[in-house]
């Protein structure tokens, strides 16, 4: 609203006053205290504050325990809905001394006698001024005796929170006490994810052409959630219009501020205070039918009801047009909160009240205002801060400021209108959020803001329906929806020119049918209209028509779109209904059999390992098992036979000998155990190579394709090469564009080297149905390098697009996504896909560990082998030696004089205990027992024989 220039100018010379030493004049022992009122007298609000305020200064000024010794003056002033007499009276209020106002009634009045009230220090106590930026620090002497309009926008928002709405638009009176409503309602949506989609402000003077072509445009948009903030008197003028544009009736969601119950309040409409309201008007209630609406909340006390006692004593019998409302109540508590404060002030100050002149406000020559007559209230901070601090119940309830000078324990009454009246359908306080439990009860128990909590009495809907209506339409004024469709030559499965005979649309396939089955889920009908984007040869550039979409051009798109990063910044996407990521499509070529294939699978060295293994094991099993084992014995010719039969029979685990050594059936389960691990990667790897197919390039994933310098196809139209270029760097030169399948087929097969491509990159569905039909010579290499889906693409903020994403979640658990899969896109006529690309010989790198486990096994037991035989011929045979020695040879003295035994050369020695040792391996093992056996007798009988000689001689 604007504001006279003059104001500005008395704003510049009021905030000037404070500059200069002011002139004090003091008033001892005041008998009487003035204070202002402004409010527009002949408004609903005007006359509910009328009475209640006449009724408090009465009460006041009877009661002896709030000012005993002085008078409370009312001085009173009609603004007349007008900001600029409002600005005008309450000069001519100011200049009688006031200590403090009681107004004004409207926000925008308030914006502009904060200013003065900051300059004269005087406090204004406002009981309709809503307003939630009069809250700021920018109106220090402006405090607020009813409830902000902060909190009842945010009680909104958890009403549109509840009924899952994320869209509204809002109607208000283009003031600022609608602005600022509507804007304090804007940010407590994006709180919950919801959001006003159009704001539709008119003047305070608009007439009904005006608000008629407002109402024209709102019904044109998709949203039907109406938040409606506009003053008393003139609210119903909408409500009339809109009833005649046919606005009120089923699929429409009103939402009201505070004035309707006001004013269904002041006729007597409304719940009532304590007494039966009238019979409802059927006129006023048709308009209004299936509204929710918001009424502030007051305690249903004792003290109140003794206030609507004497109302309607004073108004007379009837209640119709008595004019109680709420802010009747507010008025009332306003004027003690007043008293309250100067009587506490006055207390504190010595029963005076000090105000001060200011030379520089003085009159310019010719002018009437009379600024100086304006003084400034030296007690208006003292005022202030007892007013702040006043604490006491009153009709309303308790009144009292928190600590960002609101009142606290905000709650407002849910209010539905119905055809015979209204009902109370639940409540709303800050403490607790939506309940259907009153606030005076939630305050005792402990905090919740649980959704168990949130619940409300079903509503009768516009209409008198109790099904909830869905929040929006299709804007166009319910036109079909424009959902684009890409028509190309290629790849028809998916989307193509439909007939309509047969199905009764201009476009069909498995995209399409998707998108109808999922339509017929919704709970509400939705009218299509197919647009084939594209001539049918060429394929149409996707991003164009999201770009469409985007631009209001489409409604939506329907087809085979990928779901990418740059397209959800422009449009909103259902559910995927098709996995879809990318893949390399190459071409192979088969082997032909060998006669020397079966030596494939291993390298050279590696066959020459497996040989020398197999003879050494066989060698050092036959080691072990010589001395113990009938098996292993023989004529030379006999033990190599059976070395190499035993070794290589192992191969097929035929093996007949038997091993009865500890240290040969260790070593052979170990080379079993090898055996076993060689013979199935021959089996595997032979198998591989005989069925295996070989790429005829050297692509071979994404790391080779990017390293390459070969061409790469990619289909026209589609996001793959902008991928290409973007995430992987690859050069558009490289780049070759295709459509059909038999370019991709064309391409692959002059490869490079005949100016075709190396490889294709699409996306696997594409690539699956080409292998239906192209399955021998092409197959894909690599794993999907990307996880994107398909999805249908809508305007954003589309509620279409989560409605449809909730009905393809059910089609996906029905199976019915699935029947449609398989009914267009099914592989008829084609192997499997699984054949390993490339397959490579086994090498000695990959079983070196394993043959340097078998020789270190088979080193350790000879090891022990040999250690135990030394330790055999030392302890045994080495001992039968010394024996045949002592016993054989002759003492010394015995030997002709002059003749000594001689000794046997060294190396003689060592040879023959080399060959002993031989001998004793040699030697099988039982044989051996036996002539030590033998031995042993023998050496005894030579003792005896050798004593019985000694006697002898020496007899």
């Amino acid at each position: 609203m604007g504001r006279p220039p003059f104001l500005f100018l008395l704003l510049i010379i009021l905030s000037l006053a404070p500059i200069t030493k002011p002139q004090t004049t003091n008033t001892q022992n005041v008998t009487s205290i003035n204070i202002g009122a402004l409010y527009t007298f002949n408004s609903v609000i005007g006359r509910a504050a009328r009475l209640a305020i006449d009724m408090a200064l009465e009460d006041v000024n009877s009661d002896h325990t709030i000012l005993p010794d002085t008078k409370l003056n009312l001085i009173s002033q009609d603004t007349n809905c007008s900001g600029f007499l409002a600005t005008v009276e309450a000069l001519q209020v100011l200049e009688r001394n006031v200590v403090a106002i009681i107004g004004p009634q409207s926000s925008g009045g308030s914006h502009i006698l904060s200013q003065v009230a900051n300059s004269l220090q005087v406090p204004l106590l406002s009981f309709s001024a809503t307003d939630p930026t009069l809250s700021s620090l920018e109106f220090p002497y402006f405090i607020r005796a009813t409830q902000s309009d902060l909190f009842q926008m945010r009680a909104i928002a958890d009403i549109v929170d509840f009924f899952q709405w994320r869209e509204v638009t809002a109607i208000y009176v283009d003031d600022d006490y609608g602005r600022n409503g509507i804007a304090a309602l804007g940010d407590e949506l994006a709180q919950r994810r919801a959001k006003i989609s159009y704001k539709a402000g008119f003047g305070q003077a608009a007439d009904l052409t005006e608000i008629t072509d407002l109402l024209l445009r709102v019904n044109l948009l998709e949203s039907r959630v109406y938040v409606l903030h506009v003053n008393p008197d003139s609210g119903l003028t909408v409500f009339s219009v809109a009833q005649k544009l046919g606005m009120t009736g089923s699929g429409y969601v009103w939402i009201v501020t505070d004035w309707l119950a006001a004013v269904l309040d002041s006729k007597g409409y409304g719940l009532g205070y304590g007494y039966e309201s009238v019979d409802a008007d059927p006129k006023v209630f048709n308009l209004i039918q299936g509204s929710i609406v918001l009424r502030r909340h007051t305690l249903d006390s004792d003290l109140r009801k003794k206030f609507v006692s004497r109302w309607r004593n004073k108004t007379g019998s009837t209640d119709s047009g008595s004019g109680l409302n709420a802010y009747s109540l507010y008025a009332y508590d306003s004027v003690w909160l007043m008293a309250r404060a100067i009587d506490q002030y006055l207390k504190t100050n010595g029963n005076s009240v000090n105000f001060s002149t200011d030379p520089k406000l003085r009159d310019v020559n010719g002018s009437t205002l009379h600024l100086a007559m304006l003084k400034i209230f030296n007690g208006g901070k003292g005022l202030l801060q007892n007013l702040l601090s006043t604490n006491f119940t009153g009709v309303t309830g308790q009144v009292q400021f928190g600590p960002s000078r609101d009142l606290i324990q905000p709650a407002y009454d849910i209010i539905n209108v119905v055809s015979t009246g209204s009902r109370l359908i639940g409540y709303w306080s800050n403490y607790s959020g939506l309940s259907v439990v009153s606030p005076e009860i939630l305050y005792q128990e402990p905090h919740n803001l649980s959704g168990e909590s949130r619940k409300l009495y079903d509503v009768m809907w516009p209409g008198e329906t109790t099904q909830q209506p869905r929040g929006w339409v299709f804007p166009n004024n319910g036109q079909p929806l424009r959902i684009g469709v890409p028509y190309k030559g290629s790849f028809k499965q998916f989307v193509s020119r439909g007939s309509y005979s047969e199905s009764n649309s201009n476009a069909s396939g498995y995209c399409i049918d998707v998108f109808n089955a999922a339509i017929k889920l919704l709970s509400y009908p939705v009218p299509c209209s197919f647009v084939l984007i594209g001539n049918g040869t060429g394929n149409p550039v996707y991003n164009d028509i999201i770009n469409m979409v985007a631009q209001n051009k489409l409604d939506a798109a329907v087809g085979d779109f990928a779901i990418i990063k740059n397209r959800t910044k422009m449009v909103d996407f259902t559910q995927p209904y098709a996995e879809a990521g990318m893949v390399i499509l190459a071409p192979v070529k088969h082997h032909s059999s060998s006669a020397w294939a079966f030596l494939k699978p291993f390298t050279l060295p590696m066959w020459c390992v497996i040989g020398a293994f197999f003879i050494l094991v066989g060698i050092v099993i036959w080691i072990l098992e010589h001395r113990r084992n009938d098996e292993f014995r023989g004529t030379p010719r006999e033990q190599i036979a059976t070395i190499f039969w035993f070794s290589f029979s192992t191969m097929f685990f035929a093996h007949r000998q038997n091993t009865v050594s500890v240290l040969g059936r260790i070593v052979l389960i170990v080379w079993l155990c090898v055996v076993l691990i060689i013979t199935s990667s021959y089996t595997a790897s032979l198998t591989s190579i005989l069925t295996v197919e070989q790429l005829t390039t050297g692509i071979t994933g994404l790391d080779s394709l990017i390293a390459s310098h070969d061409p790469i196809g990619y289909q026209v139209g589609k996001f793959v090469k902008n991928y290409l270029m973007e995430e992987l760097s690859i050069p558009e030169s490289r780049l070759v564009p295709l459509s059909t399948m038999e370019d991709f087929a064309d391409a692959l097969k002059r490869g490079p080297q005949g100016g075709g491509v190396a490889a294709i990159v699409d996306e696997r569905p594409y690539i699956d149905i080409f292998l239906s039909t192209y399955c021998s010579d092409f197959r894909i290499v690599g794993q999907d390098f990307t996880q994107e889906g398909w999805g249908f693409a809508f305007q954003r903020d589309s509620p279409l697009s989560v409605d449809l994403s909730t009905a393809i979640l059910t089609l996906s658990e029905t199976g019915e996504l699935q029947r449609i899969h398989d009914q267009w896109l099914s592989t008829k006529g084609c192997g499997s896909q699984d054949t390993d690309i490339g397959a490579s010989r086994l090498s000695l790198s990959s079983f070196w560990g394993l043959f340097l486990i078998c020789g270190a096994i088979c080193l350790l037991a000879l090891i022990m082998y040999f250690l135990k035989l030394c330790i055999h011929y030392k302890k045994y045979y080495k001992k039968s030696s010394d024996t045949r020695e002592d016993n054989s040879a002759p003492p010394n003295n015995m030997l002709p004089c002059g003749k000594q035994q001689q000794k046997q050369p060294r190396h003689s020695a060592s040879f023959s205990s080399f060959e002993n040792l031989i001998e004793l391996w040699n030697t099988k093992e039982e044989d051996l027992k036996k002539k030590r056996a033998t031995s042993g007798e023998m050496s005894s009988k030579s003792s005896g024989n050798g004593s019985q000689t000694s006697q002898h001689s020496m007899n």
